[in-house]
């Protein structure tokens, strides 16, 4: 695992895909930043957290789409199914190494978290670090669910860019349970598919509210789609 991981986290840096990311991330974090704080004078970021759920719904597709897809399109997946190398290691790997590179992303907000407590603090307030906390540890799990879809539509073909688009339709899916909720009658129903919903788990955390049900929610998705793509990669290896 520990060497899949090395291999994926510099391919991330040896082309410009994970600069670009790093990029985009930081540009619209930064965006929202001036929209939702600097300009109103506000040191609260669970506005920007919300806004940039949609961003990385969008985004993190992008860093999976080559994971598996890449491998399939230049025929080196089957020296990878070849190998010695575990299932597991080789899953667990790849994620790992996306969700290392969307992390790095990520601190950025870290970043403008201390410099608003710093200014805040100097001007005798509080700053709101439970709220703050309670949306990082929200955005970095719903960035590794992210992941493990992206990771697991790439499974499934050899094109980067039907893997993009596949992934963003995959979490779009995700994200739809509040919308189909709407139309639904039956008590039962709508309690089932409430209990399913992904954006309503985010936003409680988004409220400062830290649910030990949400973050065990998340890591339950993410096991699942990990899971199914070693059921798929290990279905190919056997073929």
């Amino acid at each position: 695992m520990t060497a899949v991981l090395k291999r994926e986290f510099s391919s991330y840096f040896t082309s410009p895909l994970g600069y670009v990311f790093l990029a985009v991330f930081c540009a619209f974090s930064g965006l929202f930043l001036w929209l939702d704080c600097l300009l109103v004078g506000s040191a609260e970021m669970s506005g920007i957290f919300v806004m940039m759920f949609y961003v990385i719904l969008i985004v993190v597709p992008v860093l999976t789409m080559r994971t598996i897809a890449d491998d399939r399109r230049q025929k080196t997946d089957q020296l990878t199914l070849t190998s010695p190398v575990s299932l597991f290691g080789l899953v667990a790997g790849k994620f790992l190494a996306a969700f290392a590179v969307y992390f790095i992303a990520e601190c950025v907000l870290l970043i403008y978290a201390l410099c608003l407590a710093s200014a805040t603090e100097s001007a005798g307030n509080l700053f709101g670090w439970a709220s703050f906390w309670g949306n990082f540890v929200g955005i970095t799990l719903m960035g590794a669910v992210f992941i493990s879809v992206g990771i697991f539509i790439s499974s499934l073909t050899e094109n980067q860019m039907i893997a993009a688009i596949g992934s963003m339709g995959a979490n779009i899916a995700l994200c739809l349970f509040d919308i189909v909720n709407s139309f639904i009658t039956a008590d039962s129903v709508r309690n089932v598919i409430s209990s399913l919903s992904v954006f309503a788990r985010y936003y409680e955390f988004t409220l400062g509210i830290f649910s030990l049900k949400n973050v065990l929610f998340f890591i339950s998705l993410i096991i699942i789609f990990n899971f199914l793509t070693m059921r798929f990669i290990e279905r190919r290896r056997w073929s």
